[in-house]
């Protein structure tokens, strides 16, 4: 089935099919039936049907992929394929411009088709000469018909699709460029929708959809947050907060798509490899903003723990890969989950101690674990329960303080973790203590 791969940059117009005067380049690939293995070194001749003339030939490369680079537009062609080990076959009603064509063969002797024995597969049932055809050869010519046709059909739902991605993704770009992002989002869905699981196109969809949709949703969350009606603000950082989950979504859909595409639709592997690593790029973006706005989501974090394992392990960058961790702690710690921001954040500082956000981070959350501990220890009369909440006050506290004392007064969580360790003296009899730096793991 041929369909065109859009590996195109986020903003960047998509290119259309080159047409240069009155021909267009058509092109495709020759592989097994059932196995899909690409046929190299076979026979590829271009047959003009509506007049005799004389075929284009060429030869499939190692990858089982062939070219023309000028049919005539308007005329129609029949492709025939030999080559050793192959059966001949006759593929009819190409169009100059189609590409990536996929022509199925089977094992056979290797016989080429004569001119005349392919225009006469095209032409009908009745053989050269006027002899009439065999029962046997009636039903292969039958079987083949229908696979044709089948083909036929593939290749043009496949063009139609082409159309809508095109079209969807020139129209999105311009939508996005314009900062208008609802209409973005529609134009881009409706490529999605056309193509939904095809490497070529649905991965750079879902990811200008996913840009949109967290711009969309910081730009609902900033206005929300000045509005002076509590449900109307509410029910903007409500929307602002849907919009993030739809695009991390997006991007774990991208990333989906492209982990499970078949080689044979992988047929640029340099831009394939680019397209994953803005898939992963675009996510953690939009992680950092969901935990800094504090517009964190379970969905959000079950996105988070899919993909941000995955652009640390391909970020060779140590302290990128450190930023990265921190977004994850910092959407456990927004969501409430303190114990398991603590985990993420004391991860940070076994590598980075001095790291400024996993410090306060994790006192932030240290302290409101050990406050929900002791509390629950004396609800439930536990005295060991009360004992490890002092105790995380008291880590809370150390790192509290190591964080103000180093971060300058422009930090946007100094005066709170300084009002924090204000009150935990007043009330809990808790001063920050020097921490010690964690002992370098080995190798």
């Amino acid at each position: 089935m041929f369909r065109k791969a859009y590996f195109s940059l986020i903003l960047l117009a998509v290119c259309g099919m080159a047409v240069l005067g009155q021909t267009a380049a058509t092109s495709g690939t020759v592989a097994m039936e059932g196995t899909n293995a690409p046929v190299a070194g076979a026979m590829v001749e271009a047959y003009r049907t509506d007049v005799k003339q004389s075929p284009l030939s060429t030869k499939t490369n190692k990858k089982g992929e062939f070219a023309f680079a000028g049919l005539i537009l308007g005329a129609e062609y029949a492709i025939a394929v030999s080559g050793p080990g192959i059966a001949p076959t006759v593929y009819s009603g190409v169009k100059p411009g189609q590409e990536r064509l996929v022509i199925k063969v089977t094992a056979g002797d290797g016989h080429r088709l004569t001119e005349a024995e392919a225009r006469n597969f095209v032409a009908g049932p009745a053989k050269s000469g006027g002899q009439e055809m065999t029962p046997e050869e009636k039903k292969a010519r039958a079987e083949f018909e229908a696979k044709n046709a089948e083909i036929q059909a593939k290749n043009e739902k496949a063009q139609k699709a082409n159309e809508v991605v095109a079209a969807s993704m020139k129209e999105g770009n311009a939508a996005i460029a314009a900062k208008n992002y609802s209409l973005a989002i529609s134009k881009y869905e409706e490529g999605i929708a056309a193509d939904p699981d095809f490497v070529g196109s649905a991965p750079q969809l879902n990811n200008n959809r996913a840009l949109a949709l967290t711009n969309r949703g910081v730009e609902t969350r900033n206005k929300a947050i000045t509005a002076t009606d509590v449900s109307q603000k509410l029910e903007g950082l409500n929307r602002a907060k849907s919009d993030l989950v739809a695009a991390a979504n997006g991007y774990v859909r991208s990333w989906n798509v492209l982990t499970n595409a078949p080689a044979a639709d992988i047929s640029d592997r340099a831009n394939y490899d680019a397209t994953k690593l803005a898939t992963l790029n675009g996510a953690k973006e939009t992680f950092r903003l969901a935990g800094r706005l504090e517009l964190a989501d379970p969905a959000i974090i079950d996105s988070a723990k899919l993909l941000m394992p995955e652009y640390i392990k391909a970020e060779t960058d140590p302290a990128k890969k450190a930023e990265a961790s921190i977004y994850i702690a910092d959407l456990y710690r927004v969501s409430g989950d303190s114990e398991n921001a603590i985990v993420a954040y004391r991860a940070v500082l076994e590598t980075s101690p001095d790291n400024l956000d996993a410090l306060s981070g994790a006192g932030f959350s240290l302290v409101n674990n050990g406050y929900i501990k002791m509390e629950n220890g004396k609800n439930t009369n536990n005295k060991a329960l009360q004992d490890e909440g002092k105790k995380d006050l008291q880590e809370g506290s150390n790192l509290l303080g190591k964080f103000a004392n180093a971060a300058p007064d422009t930090n946007k969580f100094k005066a709170d973790a300084l009002a924090l360790i204000d009150m935990l003296k007043k009330d809990q009899n808790v001063a920050p203590q020097k921490v010690a730096n964690p002992a370098k793991k080995r190798p």
